[in-house]
């Protein structure tokens, strides 16, 4: 990773460094609330299932703000765009702290949902549109890397300063991404490839985009469907799992959520880089096919020893598929709506595998509370149904963007 950045001209290292640290410390926010669910509903006198609608809210506002900030990013351009919404995700994240009541709590995350969900697709065209096209692998690995750095930085917050700031503080302190735009403003210029079309571009509209690529928007809705189900149910509940069914402490939980959000940034970056040489559909085929396997020790390990090695083991997997991710809805993109059509087709994902958490709630408590069933079944299930997706879907592995085309000697884009 660092001599794959030291080997990028400034501009390009600014902007891979910018979208991994947006990602991360747009993940570390939205990961403290599933530390803290039961102390949110304690503090409001209510069930951790209902709380966990706040999941649900915040993956289903997504979408929006991945259209809102895409046509915006298409528009005005990557880097402003980027900027802003830093901004706006930073300051709800820290007004959830402040909170009086579930109502509020509730609309804060909806809120927060739609600025989570410019981040990601903004920031990976501003990376991918930047970087030559040899690294756009491992420069994937690299980005979607920055999910479970954000889970590990929470998971550490939890661990180390919980018992001094409780719940509220744990949100507060998710102000300090604002502090990443000085950053941008400083070190990261605009994306070439969007400079480079910005005299030729026409104004052609996203519907009619997406009609035109209806097939290719389809499919990669469906992709993101499968991969946000196998995310979001290998970790939202895996906590919650920990502290209800196997009553181990917060240390503990904080320490096995440290371990398996280092497979998960170690499995990113090999993957990502493998799909490099291999093509993105079969390193996500690979990827997907290793969590089968592991499903029996992470939901039914004995032990804190055993649950951390499988959770390590399956988000090595997991996130080793996620590592793809960046590249892949990047080359399938269309040139003039590369900001909006990645983080889009990936929020509309999440919109459909938004109600998972909420799911995998009401499947363990209508087993008395066995969340190891229910965590299975849905790991199982949509591990599976990715793989027949990889198999069957579509690529578009290096294909040159526009700044490329336009002005090949541009050292910034030369692959």
């Amino acid at each position: 990773m660092l001599q794959l950045l030291r080997a990028l001209i400034p501009s390009q290292r600014g902007a891979v460094i910018a979208s991994y640290l947006g990602w991360t410390l747009d993940a570390f926010d939205f990961f403290i609330l599933v530390f803290v669910l039961n102390d949110v509903a304690q503090e409001f006198h209510t069930g951790v299932e209902t709380v966990t609608s706040a999941i649900f809210l915040t993956l289903a506002a997504r979408p929006i703000g991945a259209l809102l900030f895409g046509l915006a990013a298409d528009r005005y351009g990557r880097r402003v765009t980027l900027m802003v919404d830093i901004l706006l995700f930073s300051m709800l994240e820290f007004a959830s702290g402040l909170a009086p009541n579930l109502t509020i709590f509730l609309i804060l995350r909806l809120a927060f949902g739609v600025a989570m969900g410019g981040e990601w697709g903004v920031g990976a065209a501003l990376a991918m549109e930047t970087i030559p096209r040899g690294t756009r692998g491992a420069v994937s690995g690299i980005l979607q890397t920055g999910y479970p750095s954000g889970y590990l930085l929470a998971a550490i917050t939890y661990f180390a300063l919980y018992g001094q700031l409780g719940w509220r503080g744990m949100f507060m302190i998710g102000a300090l991404p604002a502090l990443l735009v000085f950053f941008i403003r400083a070190k990261v210029e605009e994306s070439p490839a969007f400079l480079a079309r910005a005299n030729t571009r026409e104004d052609t509209g996203l519907v009619k985009v997406l009609r035109a690529h209806a097939g290719r928007f389809l499919y990669a809705v469906a992709l993101m469907t499968a991969f946000n189900f196998l995310s979001h149910g290998t970790q939202d509940l895996y906590p919650v799992f920990l502290q209800t069914q196997h009553h181990f402490s917060q240390h503990t939980v904080g320490l096995i959520a440290i371990v398996y959000n280092i497979g998960a940034i170690l499995g990113g970056l090999l993957f990502g880089g493998l799909s490099q040489r291999i093509g993105r559909r079969r390193a996500i085929l690979i990827a997907a096919l290793l969590t089968l396997p592991v499903i029996p020790v992470w939901a039914y390990g004995s032990g804190p020893v055993m649950l951390a090695v499988g959770a390590f083991l399956m988000q090595f997997a997991v996130q080793g598929a996620w590592g793809v991710v960046p590249a892949h809805l990047n080359e399938l993109s269309p040139e003039d709506m590369r900001g909006t059509f990645p983080g889009f087709a990936y929020q509309i994902g999440n919109l459909l595998a938004s109600a998972n958490a909420t799911l995998q709630a009401g499947i363990a408590q209508a087993n008395g509370g066995n969340y190891a069933c229910a965590l299975a079944a849905v790991a199982a299930i949509v591990a599976a149904t990715l793989a027949v997706l990889a198999i069957f879907g579509i690529e578009a592995h290096g294909v040159e963007f526009a700044s490329a085309r336009i002005n090949p000697d541009d050292g910034a884009t030369r692959s």
